[in-house]
């Protein structure tokens, strides 16, 4: 096991630059995850990690070596794939010792390694079938298995599970956590997908276009958003980001002004007519079937039930005098309304989160500096 360093990491190729001025720590024994939508480099990052691809610009460390110059077989990195990457003409068993084989290890030493893992994975069953003879839950493990079982100082899993179905992601999920606190091998894990990000990850490294957003808690992120990215990336449903105009009545929406408190006014620092994002999650608003002081109106346009609660997508809409476009928004019911029936929404201003409409920096509340 060893803690992994990044300096100021620029992966380029060609004029294409994939990230840029990547900088973090992850401390022995954590399980970190990389997270971002497709095209943002994550998966770029972690074979520059694994030695699969050069450094363009800047330093890496695996425990207190710079690894810069090495190749990834002297890297003592595992790396598991999307596609699995087994040998299919070998068994599971042949797969499991087919690192520790390379490395020179004692036959009995493997098999003892070998025995190990595959207990520990619920695969001793399996040791004579060929990946064919495997459902794709299996051979997961299998290929988890071929990783852990190279006993290395860290491990590297880029989407392992995105070729599963629902159900098995979660369970294996859930499997790749528990497993962690057995081994507490050092791991970072590559996923588009925020739900696996924020299950697994003790920290988040959230990547949008090359660069880092924000690095935090589970916690952190879905809370403390740094910007509007990160507000919209994490959560699920994500929050909901309305256009809102400044005005001496408040934050106006649609056609509705919502009020703003004097302490959120000094926070803000807005001039009159000024544009802003309002942000708000779909948890944070009450509705009613009655209109209130300074409730929006939403137009149910889709229920979505989903058993305990009730998703309701809809939308605010502006007069036909205006040129703004309708806004649509996310919240959840209890009660489900039907589609055309008109909502009025309360939206919590404990919970607002305000962003530049330019930038997407967050404006309120603000971040505090220390």
């Amino acid at each position: 096991m060893a803690r992994v360093r990044l300096d100021n990491i620029t992966q380029q190729f060609g004029k294409t630059i994939a990230v840029q001025d990547i900088s973090f720590e992850v401390p022995d024994g954590e399980f970190w995850v990389l997270v971002g939508p497709s095209g943002c480099g994550k998966s770029t990052l972690l074979r520059t990690i694994a030695g699969l691809e050069p450094i363009t610009a800047g330093d890496l460390y695996i425990g207190e070596q710079r690894v810069n110059g090495l190749t990834a077989r002297q890297r003592d990195v595992a790396m598991v794939f999307q596609n699995y990457a087994l040998y299919p003409h070998m068994t599971v068993a042949q797969n499991l010792a087919f690192g520790l084989k390379m490395r020179q290890v004692p036959k009995d030493e493997q098999q003892q390694q070998i025995q190990q893992v595959a207990r520990s994975l619920d695969i001793e069953h399996l040791l004579d079938r060929k990946p064919r003879q495997l459902s794709g839950g299996q051979q997961q493990r299998v290929a988890l298995g071929r990783a852990i079982a190279r006993q290395p100082q860290l491990f590297l899993l880029d989407e392992p599970l995105s070729n599963l179905d629902a159900q098995l992601r979660d369970d294996t999920r859930a499997e790749l956590k528990q497993l962690h606190q057995r081994f507490g091998i050092t791991t970072l894990y590559v996923t588009h997908d925020q739900v696996e990000a924020m299950t697994l990850g003790d920290r988040i490294v959230m990547l949008d276009q090359g660069r880092i957003q924000q690095i935090g808690t589970p916690h952190d992120l879905y809370h403390h958003p740094i910007n509007q990215r990160v507000a919209t990336f994490i959560g699920n449903p994500p929050m909901n980001v309305l256009a809102a105009t400044f005005t001496e009545a408040g934050l106006k929406v649609a056609d509705q002004h919502l009020p703003v408190p004097p302490a959120i006014r000094q926070q803000l620092d807005l001039y009159p007519n000024q544009m802003v994002n309002l942000g708000i999650r779909p948890e944070k608003i009450s509705t009613s079937r009655l209109p209130g002081p300074s409730s929006l109106a939403l137009t149910v346009t889709v229920v979505e039930p989903l058993g305990r609660e009730t998703l309701v997508r809809g939308t605010v809409a502006t007069q036909a005098t205006t040129s703004q476009p309708d806004q649509t928004l996310t919240c959840i019911v209890e009660t489900p309304p039907t589609p055309g029936e008109t909502l009025w929404l309360d939206l919590d201003l404990r919970y607002w989160f305000i962003f530049d409409p330019a930038s997407g920096a967050r404006r309120y509340p603000q971040i505090s500096r220390a």
